[in-house]
């Protein structure tokens, strides 16, 4: 059997190789989670492509990005931590291996800070044509939001994590602003299914899906019916828009190219 939405482009996973340093967070270290692990866990879901996003425990290594990335294959771009210092040089070497973004982890930290995040955002995308991603919690984008606006491009990691009382969530999008609906297992957002809907209707190219997985530290990992969940509450705004949000989209904030249809789920 295979996956009722067609190709899907997971836009947020972690790969966690032994074979690289990890730096415990808080005192958390996450078991292995490797590149073969992956595909097999996501087997059934007719996943094409992705984002390998760099975790708080793993600082600013790029080895094992790196070798995930050349493991995982065509369709797969890599999201890493940078230092504040890094060189333009290590930037397109990072390119050529296919890293698509910058990560600035304000929620949990283990990459550069807010105050590097205008500087570092404008750099890498001058010079590779990356994006910056945010770990940050609603209630922190207020404050952030005058510099947000005026970047290239950002995305918004786990729906914002918690719900936005001020609207600057939705503000953002329809400045540009991309939304990945993953990690519901974390999320203390209220209605999660609302809010990726306002996303979508406020912008259909606004919301990307990812699985999370291995879903550290989550209170409820990652299931498969996450996918359904995205897909219907991206329905009750248009049932058009479910393709764009489980594929589409990501396609083209990661610069991923023709992906083909789905592989046949194992059976």
């Amino acid at each position: 059997m295979s996956s009722p939405y067609g190709a899907v482009v997971d836009a947020h996973f972690h790969v966690i190789d032994p074979r690289y340093p990890l730096v415990p967070n808080q005192g958390y270290l996450p078991p292995a989670f490797t590149a073969s692990d992956y595909r097999s866990r996501v087997r059934e879901l007719g996943v094409v492509g992705g984002a390998v996003v760099s975790g708080s425990f793993q600082a600013f290594d790029q080895g094992y990005l790196v070798a995930a990335l050349a493991e995982l294959g065509p369709g797969f771009a890599g999201v890493t931590n940078l230092p504040a210092t890094v060189s333009e040089e290590t930037v397109l070497a990072l390119d050529a291996a296919g890293v698509r973004a910058v990560r600035i982890n304000l929620y949990r930290g283990g990459s550069a800070g807010p105050a590097d995040l205008d500087r570092l955002a404008r750099m890498v995308h001058e010079v590779a044509g990356w994006h910056t991603e945010l770990y940050v919690d609603a209630g922190d984008l207020a404050d952030l939001a005058p510099r947000l606006r005026s970047l290239p491009q950002v995305t918004i990691d786990h729906l914002a994590m918690s719900d936005d009382t001020t609207g600057t969530l939705l503000d953002l999008v329809a400045g540009g602003a991309v939304v990945k609906a993953t990690g519901f297992g974390r999320i203390a957002v209220s209605d999660p299914e609302a809010l990726m809907a306002a996303v979508v209707r406020t912008s259909p190219a606004g919301l990307v899906f990812g699985t999370d997985l291995p879903s550290t530290r989550a209170r409820v990992p990652f299931r498969d019916e996450d996918v359904a969940r995205v897909a219907e509450a991206v329905a009750t705004v248009d049932p058009g828009l479910v393709p764009a949000v489980l594929r589409e989209n990501a396609v083209r904030l990661y610069r991923l190219g023709d992906l083909g249809a789905a592989p046949p789920a194992a059976g």
